[in-house]
């Protein structure tokens, strides 16, 4: 629909709005008789510089990370760092190998999804479909508290209760080994499962939002039809909320990704291949754990690392939004 601006003498005296752009209005010559057209143009400019905002401060980080990480790429080369598996920047001939450092960011983010998302999404479910009043009252503040904590209270809680637990468990899978290196509980594992914890909130949160979304006709029709209400749930519910759960799991992607300081602290913070009982890094801890005494090349590597991390970040979070646009559109 679509409504033309008549003006009589400079004076505004009827209003059509086009309802895909209600900013686009006829220009009129003459003063600005309606103090409403003032506010309306006032917001669109403060609209408008609020994204130019968001698009320029990506666009800085892009142009800084590339401006400080490419030098060591042209310097080292780009095979040296990405595929090498030696990682000793403080050797008399230093070695920038970031192999293993990419393959644990990539284990380690897909273990913590695969096993925090069927968690949070059936905790979605349960508090929007099945928990009754009392008890939802009392989960939802307590996932919501999760979100709060800071990560280095996830990672003194995993320092302190899992890493004892982890080695432990290790004492015993790997008793009379002469060739296992014990790590103290200080693993993959242990970062895998606080990684898991920490994107639950996120995850359920999005998840239960679209759950809760679904048109109550469309579960009103599948009961209708003698579907049971975890029949109507599993294959009618779930499958309509599907985009907005993807959206969930995109989000818990990247807080797994981004995460450095709780990592730091349960993940034993040494370059080896990323196996469960083997102490690894993170790209984000590996940053993290160097940046402050780093010079020289060794410093220009970290960067180079930071913006392997930035491309690894986009990379997912493209496939994961390409996935849920099709779905939409499906």
């Amino acid at each position: 629909m679509r409504v033309n601006e008549k003006a009589v003498n400079g004076k505004i005296i009827g209003r059509d709005w086009n309802v895909q752009n209600p900013w686009k209005a006829v220009r009129v010559k003459g003063p600005v008789a309606n103090p409403a057209q003032a506010v309306e143009k006032a917001a669109e400019v403060i609209f408008c510089l609020c994204a130019f905002t968001a698009v320029a401060a990506v666009c800085a980080m892009t142009l800084y990370m590339i401006a400080n990480g490419v030098p060591a790429v042209l310097q080292t080369g780009l095979k040296e760092i990405l595929f090498s598996k030696t990682w000793n920047p403080t050797a008399k001939e230093p070695s920038f190998g970031i192999f293993y450092v990419i393959l644990t960011s990539i284990v380690g983010t897909f273990l913590a999804v695969l096993i925090g998302v069927p968690i949070g999404l059936l905790t979605a479910v349960f508090l929007a479909e099945a928990a009754p009043g009392w008890l939802a009252a009392v989960v939802r503040p307590s996932v919501e508290l999760l979100a709060g904590i800071p990560s280095v209270i996830y990672g003194v809680l995993g320092m302190m209760v899992l890493n004892p637990l982890m080695y432990r468990l290790e004492q015993k899978l790997f008793a009379g080994s002469k060739t296992h290196q014990f790590t103290g509980g200080a693993n993959l594992l242990s970062a895998v499962l606080v990684l898991a914890v920490m994107i639950l909130p996120t995850v359920i949160n999005i998840s239960e939002a679209a759950l809760r979304a679904v048109p109550s006709a469309l579960k009103a029709s599948s009961l209708a039809l003698g579907a049971s209400p975890v029949q109507t749930i599993f294959m009618v519910t779930i499958p309509a909320a599907k985009s907005g759960i993807l959206t969930a799991v995109v989000l818990g992607v990247g807080r797994a990704v981004g995460e450095a300081m709780a990592i730091s602290m349960v993940s034993g913070n040494v370059v080896h291949l990323p196996l469960p009982f083997q102490s690894v890094r993170f790209l984000t801890t590996a940053i993290v754990s160097e940046m402050g005494y780093a010079q020289g090349m060794h410093r220009q590597v970290l960067f180079t690392i930071g913006l392997v991390l930035f491309v690894f970040i986009m990379i997912i979070n493209g496939i994961l939004s390409r996935i849920v646009k099709g779905e939409n559109q499906g």
